[in-house]
C-alpha cells in the first residue's frame, strides 16, 4: 500500500508556544517490538508526489498543564482547542497563552472506572445555533454510552457551548470497556468505537451496539449504505478507543486486547475483527488479522492521528508513543516512559504533533503539573 497525495517536501517552520512550564527530552525511538502482522501488498502511487512518512524530530514542549484526566483533544477548524475531562466531565478550552477555561460540560456524564466524559468531535454547520457548527460528545451516562451534540458560539478564547441534544443512545456500558473516540470522516459521516462493555459476546452480536465501529448520520440514523442495514460497520472488536483515516480514504483504528496482543486494524465495512474468539492475528477464516499487534504492556493504545500518512498511536500501560508506517507495517516507539502515559494523539499547526499525558486517571503516577499537553515538531 502506497499513500497518495502531496505533501511538502520540507518542514513549516513550528508555531511553538512559548509557555512556561518545563522543556522535555525528547529520547531516540527505541527498537520497534511490535509484529508486523500481516504482509502488507503495494499498490501504484497516484500521479505526483507521495507523502513521505515522517518522524518527531527535537524536543516535545509543554503547551499546558493541570488537565485533570483529559480524554480528548479537538482542534477546532475556524481556531480554538477543546479538551474533554473524563471525571470532572468538563469540556475546557485551550488559549493562546496556555491558559484553559471551562467552555462547557456535560451534565449527565457519570464517571464510573474507565467511563465518563470521553471523545470529542465538530462538524461545521452554518445552521446551527451560534452560526459555527455542532460539539459532538461521547459521554457514560447512568445506564449506557451516548453521544450527544452541543452549538458551538462565540471566537476562539471565548468558546461556549449550547445545550446538548441526543444524537445516539443504547450503547452498552461498564467499569470498563467502553470504547469512546469518535470523528466525522471523509464522507461527512460520524463514526464511533464502542467497547464490548466487558461482555466478549456483545462483539460478535451484530444486534448489539458494544464491540462495534458505528457509522452514523449527523443525526445518528443509519446510512442507507451501512454494510447491515443498521449503525454497525464493523464488528468483533474489544475496546477500541482511536480512529482516522489516510490520504486514499482508508480507515484504521487502535484496539485494545485482553492478556496477549494489541491491535491496529485496517477497517472495512462489514469486516468480523475476531474479539473474542481471537486476539490479535488468528489466520482464521471469516476474521480480519491486525496489521500490527503490540504486547499489551508495550502498548495500551488509545488515540491515533495520521500525519504525512504515518500513523501516531497514543499508548496508556505502554507509556510511549508509537509510529506506524502503513505501507509497510514497520514501527518505531518514541518516548518511553518520558511522559507517562498517553491518552490521545492529534495533527498540531504546521508540521507538528499534540499529545497529551493521562497520568490522573486512577492508574498513572502523576508528576506535578499533571497532566500536560505537549507539542512535537514532525518531518520526514
Amino acid at each position: 500500500m502506497r499513500a497518495g497525495s502531496v505533501a511538502p517536501a520540507a518542514l513549516a517552520a513550528s508555531v511553538l508556544l512559548a509557555l512556561s512550564g518545563c522543556m522535555a527530552s525528547a529520547p531516540a525511538p527505541s527498537a520497534s517490538t511490535s509484529t508486523p502482522s500481516r504482509d502488507v501488498p503495494s499498490s501504484s502511487p497516484s500521479p505526483g508526489a507521495v507523502p513521505r512518512p515522517v518522524h518527531p524530530v527535537g524536543d516535545p514542549v509543554v503547551i499546558a498543564s493541570g488537565l485533570a484526566a483529559p480524554w480528548s483533544i479537538l482542534r477546532i477548524p475556524g481556531g480554538g482547542t477543546l479538551i474533554s475531562e473524563r471525571d470532572t466531565t468538563l469540556i475546557r478550552e485551550l488559549r493562546r497563552d496556555g491558559s484553559l477555561r471551562r467552555a462547557g460540560a456535560v451534565a449527565d456524564a457519570r464517571p464510573s472506572g474507565e467511563g465518563g466524559l470521553l471523545g470529542l468531535a465538530f462538524l461545521a454547520d452554518n445552521a446551527a445555533p451560534g452560526g459555527q457548527g455542532w460539539v459532538y460528545a461521547y459521554f457514560t451516562a447512568a445506564d449506557d454510552n451516548r453521544i450527544v451534540r452541543m452549538p458551538l458560539d462565540g471566537p476562539a478564547g471565548r468558546l461556549t457551548l449550547g445545550a446538548p441534544e441526543l444524537v445516539l443512545d443504547g450503547i452498552p456500558k461498564a467499569g470498563n470497556h467502553n470504547g469512546g473516540r469518535i470523528a466525522f470522516g471523509p464522507d461527512g459521516l460520524l463514526y464511533a468505537t464502542a467497547g464490548d462493555a466487558g461482555n466478549g459476546a456483545n462483539a460478535q452480536d451484530r444486534d448489539s451496539l458494544g464491540g462495534k465501529i458505528l457509522r452514523m448520520t449527523p443525526t445518528g440514523r443509519a446510512p442507507t449504505d451501512n454494510p447491515f442495514g443498521t449503525l454497525v460497520y464493523s464488528y468483533g472488536h474489544r475496546n477500541p478507543q482511536g480512529i482516522a483515516w489516510d490520504s486514499r480514504g482508508r480507515l484504521w483504528a487502535s484496539e485494545f486486547g485482553q492478556n496477549t496482543w494489541d491491535e491496529l486494524n485496517e477497517i472495512t465495512a462489514g469486516a468480523n475483527y475476531g474479539w473474542p474468539i481471537v486476539e490479535g492475528t488468528g489466520d482464521r477464516e471469516g476474521f480480519v488479522d491486525p496489521l500490527v499487534q503490540w504486547p499489551t504492556d508495550q502498548a495500551s493504545p488509545s488515540g491515533i492521528a495520521i500525519v504525512g500518512d504515518t500513523v501516531f498511536m497514543a499508548s496508556l500501560r505502554g507509556q510511549r508513543l508509537w509510529r506506524i508506517d502503513p505501507s509497510t507495517g514497520e514501527s518505531s516507539d518514541w518516548f518511553v516512559h518520558s511522559y507517562g502515559r498517553l491518552r490521545d494523539v492529534v495533527p498540531g499547526p504546521d508540521g507538528t504533533l499534540w499529545f497529551v499525558s493521562n497520568n490522573t486517571d486512577g492508574r498513572g503516577s502523576p508528576a506535578p503539573g499533571d497532566d500536560r499537553l505537549y507539542q512535537v515538531e514532525v518531518a520526514p
